[in-house]
This record gives structure tokens, sequence and C-alpha cells, in this order.
């Protein structure tokens, strides 16, 4: 009993440790966006500022076009979900239910390709799209973006939990594959659907190396790339540097906190099945 209680005790110590430790480079985010330029750099470090400097905020909004930036992030981030959501249905459907010649090999060579290092397709991406004459277009930022090889194995994995009576059951009823899919299916894997959405919310508003390979003009940078307004060859404004970036990352803290529930369950039920 004590023995098990002390387990206990130390477990939730260095769980307690390490959410300090991920919580630290938030909190000098944080601090640094409040500080005087003279306490940014100071040695021993100010946790503290001595004066809150609000006005960093509103000075970061005037070295680049941030409210043009706001805008593309939100397109970007909107269209590219929803369509990775349509494509991930569809490919995760036909992996789980359809029978077709070569099903199991085409789905393994998917999987193979997580295994690719982003980096290395970023030339061949951006040939294909210079000779589609999509570079500097929203096109560019948004189709190449539009399917997820993991959405599809995280939401295979939780259509194979579904029980296959009820597709006989709808089959019996007269529903076609593509209504029980959409009526069926799909609602039952909300919380998957939910998963693949934020996970790609997230990742499509953080993105920062693909968008400033193939945009060229403002008119088309999103906010992770307008935050290089800040590096100049006078050096690094860190205090305007750091109140952009907690106004870039506070949307998406607040959408984690609200869904995370979602997330966790989503990944909780998919399962290794299959």
């Amino acid at each position: 009993m004590v023995r098990s209680a002390l387990s206990r005790t130390t477990v939730y110590i260095l769980l307690s440790l390490g959410a300090v430790l991920m919580l630290l480079p938030f909190v000098w985010m944080i601090s640094t966006s409040l500080k005087a330029p003279n306490e940014v750099m100071a040695m021993p470090p100010v946790w503290v500022p001595t004066e809150w400097k609000f006005e960093n905020f509103t000075e970061a909004m005037k070295v680049a076009p941030f409210d043009r930036y706001f805008i593309n992030s939100v397109i970007v981030t909107l269209v590219s979900t929803i369509g990775e959501l349509l494509t991930t249905i569809l490919a995760a459907y036909a992996f789980s239910r359809l029978n077709f010649y070569g099903r199991d090999i085409v789905f393994a060579i998917l999987l193979g390709t997580m295994m690719v290092p982003s980096e290395v397709l970023l030339i061949p991406n951006f040939v294909t799209l210079s000779n589609l004459g999509w570079v500097d277009t929203y096109s560019a930022l948004i189709v190449p973006w539009t399917a997820s090889v993991f959405a599809i194995f995280l939401l295979r994995q939780y259509f194979l939990g579904i029980p296959k009576e009820l597709s006989f059951a709808a089959k019996v009823d007269g529903c076609s594959e593509f209504k029980f899919l959409w009526y069926v299916m799909a609602p039952l894997a909300k919380p998957a659907l939910i998963t693949v959405a934020l996970l790609k919310v997230i990742n499509s508003w953080n993105a920062f190396l693909w968008p400033i390979i193939v945009t060229n003009s403002q008119e088309l940078r999103t906010l992770p790339v307008g935050l290089s307004a800040f590096t100049t060859e006078a050096g690094i404004k860190y205090e305007l540097l750091m109140a952009a970036s907690s106004m870039v990352i506070f949307p998406m803290l607040i959408l984690f906190f609200i869904m995370q529930k979602y997330i966790v369950a989503g990944v909780a039920r998919t399962g290794l099945k299959g």
C-alpha cells in the first residue's frame, strides 16, 4: 500500500516536472514580448519585466501586413483541411471496406511513403508546381496538402473497428456504398474525423518551410512566414518577434485546449486493427 502510494507520487512529480519544462518556452515567449529592448538579452535573464511594454504588440503589427497574412493563413488552413477530410474519408473507406485487386499492396506502399522525409520532396514538388504554373498562387499552398497518408491510416483503423454487420444491414435496406459511407460510417467516425481536422489545422497554421518556398509576393505569405520580417541585417528585434509569435500561436492554443478531449478520444479509439 505504502509502496504503491510512493510510486504514484513519484510518477506525479516526474510528470509535473515535465509539464513545467514544456511550459517554460511559452512563459519565456510571453515574458519577452512584454520587455523593453534592454531587458531582452540581460544577464542574468529577466523573467518578469520591470516595465510591461504592451505597445510591443502594436509595434509588431506595423512591421509587416499581418492582417493580410492572417487572412491567407485562414484561407489556406480551412480549404486544405476540408480537402484533406474529403480525400481521407474516401481513401480510408476504400482501404477498409472495399475489396479490390492489390488493395493491401497499395496501402503498404502508401505507408512506406511516410518514411520519406518531407525535405527530400521539396525540390520535386516545387518543379512540378512550377511546370503547372502554380508558383506564388493559392493552389501551391493548398493542393499538395489536401491528402495525408497518416490521416488515411488513422481513419482506416477507426473504420475497421465499426462492425461489418452495419454494412450488411444497410445493403439489405438498399443503401449504396456511397450513402452508407456518408450517412453511417462518417457520423460514427466523428471523433477520428475531428482528430484529423484538428491535427491538420495545427500543422497548416504553423507551416513555414513550404509557404516561404512557393510564394514570392507579400500578398500570399502566411503568418509563420511573416515572422521572418523581424530578422534584418541590423539584428533581430526579439521583443517584437515574441509579441508577434504570441499572437500567431494564441488561436491554436485556444483551439487545442477546447478540443483536446476529441483528439484523445479519436486516437484512443482507432486501435491497431488490420
